[in-house]
């Protein structure tokens, strides 16, 4: 028996592919398929089941596409109701993989149709448990999600939730290995752990959530209490699961057609696209096409895309490194943006040298704006979570999330600068992009975020309420 966990860090999301005597099955694939293809194909296996844990939110399963590819069964949980042919598993039905055995457990409440897999090994012994986002490593998931589709309340899912733990996740025993669907950064859950494997037992012990004095009433406040409203994109993701989706090979050449910079700009005014440009911030902040949008490949790239652009149909243009243009139409397509219509060839380069207008975004370093500061107040809005900003945050600044931007336009200054910050450097940068595509050219970035900010001495503040200006 194997078993092997396909992270993807970008998406803090778990794929598992499990092989025993030349069949094998894989949970929750991503879009892009063949690498499960060609790791059977290494092991002389051919695929035999595609478990998903329920309709995902977050990211564009694979299930369809290496279904065609392989002729593998689908199988969802009860309630599931796929427009798609799919085997819909009745609670605790077995499903035989080589020599071992696999089962699934209906365990409803992040959405109605949310099922476990147990793994049950050849001796009968119970192994390991791919639980999807019922159950994650430091958290459960959450119950908000799927609220409209099950014509249930927030509360009433986490009450389910709570039961489904309870009756079919906790009685295990303590030595069974739990495989989340998602680890930390994974807007699924808010309290998620850095590892992404566990035992039941350690879990027992060290998730809130399996305390086993805790009641549903205090269940239900302690997972609903701070979540933050989910991406946009999310409801389009689960439709594409449930409904079917354009094969990734179709999309893929789509998106690779290369274009001059002047087919560029001819697209663009035609059809409106979103031109997304992908390369490193410091690229981006010394020239851009105008109006353009920053969202780095090497930074969290597809959730932030999911957020910030959120209409899966949204044309896209790109602005992409050298060597990278499919990888970052692969990973747009994850979260289901597959309406990319080409890239300029040549890249940023190619539309300077031909002489066409570019914007620029003016960025400091942490010690000239402490220079600054030590002169005169100025208005400085801080683009982190707002947990982070509550850890700990510049004096008088203000904060307003990047994941909701759009919600804090009418508050920055026109008639003054005002500065941007993050982190480190990534997240402020997006933000200026969004403001001066709106029309907002006063701003000022801080190069290197909150870190450096605090590195050269700049005072700030701990653990206090926020003061947003929403």
């Amino acid at each position: 028996m194997k078993i092997e966990q396909i992270y993807t860090g970008c998406l803090a999301q778990g794929a598992y592919y499990i092989e025993s005597k030349g069949e094998v099955a894989i949970v929750d694939p991503l879009r892009e398929v063949k690498p499960y293809i060609e790791k059977a194909d290494a092991d002389q296996a051919k695929i035999k089941y595609i478990f998903e844990t329920h309709f995902h939110a977050d990211f564009v399963s694979g299930h369809i596409t290496l279904a065609k590819e392989t002729g593998a069964d689908i199988i969802f949980g009860p309630e599931a109701n796929p427009s798609f042919e799919a085997i819909i598993a009745k609670d605790n039905q077995e499903f035989k993989l080589g020599d071992i055995t696999i089962i699934a457990l209906h365990t409803p409440g992040h959405t109605m149709e949310s099922t476990t897999y147990l793994l049950r090994d050849k001796d009968g012994k119970d192994h390991a448990i791919f639980s999807g986002d019922t159950l994650f490593l430091g958290d459960v998931g959450r119950p908000d999600l799927a609220q409209k589709a099950a014509h249930m309340t927030q509360e009433q899912l986490a009450e389910t939730l709570y039961d489904s733990l309870r009756n079919k996740i906790m009685p295990l025993a303590d030595d069974i290995i739990v495989y989340p669907a998602h680890g930390a950064g994974s807007a699924c859950g808010k309290n998620m752990m850095k590892e992404t494997v566990d035992t039941l037992g350690n879990q027992k012990k060290m998730n809130y959530a399996l305390r086993a004095d805790m009641t549903k009433e205090e269940f239900v406040k302690e997972v609903t209490d701070g979540l933050l409203p989910p991406p946009l994109y999310f409801p389009l993701n689960v439709k594409m699961n449930k409904e079917g989706y354009e094969d990734i090979d179709k999309v893929i050449a789509q998106g690779t057609k290369p274009l001059s910079p002047e087919d560029f700009e001819a697209i663009a005014n035609k059809t409106g696209a979103i031109v997304l440009d992908v390369r490193h911030q410091s690229e981006y902040i010394k020239g851009h096409i105008p109006r353009s949008i920053f969202i780095g490949i090497d930074g969290g790239f597809a959730p932030w895309v999911g957020a910030l652009i959120a209409d899966v149909q949204q044309p896209i243009l790109l602005v992409a490194p050298k060597g990278r243009v499919e990888e970052t139409i692969t990973r747009l397509s994850r979260v289901g943006f597959d309406n990319t219509l080409g890239y300029l060839d040549g890249g940023f380069e190619s539309w300077e040298t031909s002489g066409k207008e570019y914007d620029t975004i003016t960025s400091i370093p942490a010690s000239e704006f402490k220079d600054i500061v030590a002169t005169k107040e100025v208005p400085v809005f801080d683009v982190r979570k707002e947990s982070e900003f509550v850890a700990e945050h510049m004096d008088k600044a203000h904060n307003s999330p990047l994941d909701f931007l759009n919600d804090y336009l009418t508050e920055f200054p026109d008639d003054k600068t005002f500065y941007v910050h993050c982190a480190g450097g990534y997240r402020s940068v997006i933000a200026a992009s969004i403001l001066k595509s709106r029309g907002i050219h006063n701003l000022i970035d801080i190069a290197g975020g909150f870190k450096d900010i605090k590195g050269v001495g700049i005072q700030t503040t701990d653990y206090v309420c926020p003061t947003t200006l929403k």
